[in-house]
This record gives C-alpha cells, structure tokens and sequence, in this order.
C-alpha cells in the first residue's frame, strides 16, 4: 500500500475517470483494424517513455525532462494522445520512476492539461490564423510545446506547495527557475519533430492536412 492526500486520491477519481470517458468515445473497432494506429499509439508512448527516463534534479519530485507532448498531440490527435499518454505514465510507474501516490496529480497536471493547451493552441491556429505551413511549426509545435511545458512546471510547483511538502523558495528557486531554460528547448524539440513528419510522413500526422497548408488557394 502506499500513503495518498485528499487532493491525490481526488486527482486519482478525476483522472481515471477521464480516461474511462475517452476510452467511451474511441473506437477499438477501428483500431485494431488499422495497423498505422496501433504503430502510431505505440510508436509515441515508447518515445515519451523514452525522454522521460533521463530527468535531472536536486529535489524529490521536482525533477525536469522533456515532454514532447504536443508533438504526440498534433501526431495522434486529442484523444489518442491523452490514452497514449495514459500507457506512459502507467508504464513509467509500474517501472517506479514515480510513485503510485502521485499518479492521478501526474496524469492531470502532467498530461493531461500540456496536451488539453497544445491541442487549445493548435485550435485556435486551425480557426483564427492563417493555415500556413510555418504557422503550423511555429506556432502549433514550437509555440505550443515552450507553453505546454511552462504550464506543467507552473501547475505541479504550485501542487507541491499547496500540499505543504515544500516551502515556496525551494519550489521557485530549484524548480520554477529552470523554465526558461527549457522553453527553448521543448519547443525545438516539438517543431523540429513535427517539421520531419510533415515532410517525409505527413499521413503520419493527425492534425496536418495539405489542402489547408501546402496547396494554393
């Protein structure tokens, strides 16, 4: 057994209930059908699974690695990246890279919510800017993946601070510092994973259509 707050153990119900709401709106049918998908699905939660093994930091829990979570958004979609999301973090977990305690806070502050602004940024692309190639990398991937991982940073310090297991001047100064080291960094790592797949697999990605971004008008 293991210890778990109040505020865990209702990410836990929240968390898994979500998941249990998404896996009501996919279609096992369908995917097991398509092959691409499952090689996709797969393909993405062993790469996330990958980055994240190599973490670094001075404080239990607050330790930093990348996420490249908004390039699984853009390639899989919103539903199939929040499930493959899921897989990852279970299976990192099981590994016990974290602790089961801290599951339900993971799932939403740390997948949940990156790939809920990744895929709000790509939308309001989608519908508000022009449907550019170089929109797309900048702005949906680039943008989007600086963004995402400020927004977890910034969420997970202030869990750690609403719960008391560390003071303010030890979240800010051994955490929430390094955001701007790794804004740069995130998002190159998203645009220039999402610049590769649209030009050698762009029926890779989900969330990339040619009629709206390479062909004239």
């Amino acid at each position: 057994m293991f210890d778990i707050t109040f505020i865990q153990s209702i990410a836990w119900l929240v968390y898994l209930g979500s998941i249990v709401f998404i896996l009501r709106k996919v279609s096992f049918a369908e995917f097991v059908e398509d092959k691409k998908k499952q090689h996709l699905v797969l393909g993405a939660s062993i790469s996330v699974f990958g980055l994240w093994l190599f973490r670094v930091g001075v404080t239990p829990g607050l330790d930093v690695h990348f996420l490249w979570l908004t390039a699984m958004t853009l390639l899989l979609g919103l539903r199939w990246a929040l499930l493959s999301g899921f897989i990852t973090l279970f299976v990192a977990t099981l590994a016990g890279y974290d602790g089961w305690g801290m599951f339900g806070v993971n799932g939403l502050l740390g997948i949940t919510a990156p790939i809920l602004i990744s895929y709000l940024i790509y939308n309001f692309s989608f519908h508000k800017l022009p449907r550019h190639f170089f929109v797309y990398v900048f702005f949906c991937a680039f943008f989007a993946g600086a963004a995402m991982i400020a927004l977890k940073m910034l969420l997970l310090g202030g869990y750690y601070y609403l719960e008391s297991f560390y003071p303010a001047d030890i979240i800010v100064d051994t955490y929430l510092m390094l955001i701007p080291l790794l804004l740069f960094s995130e998002g190159m790592l998203n645009g220039m994973t999402m610049t590769l797949l649209i030009i050698y697999k762009p029926t890779w990605v989900y969330t990339f259509y040619d009629k709206y971004y390479l062909k004239d008008k």
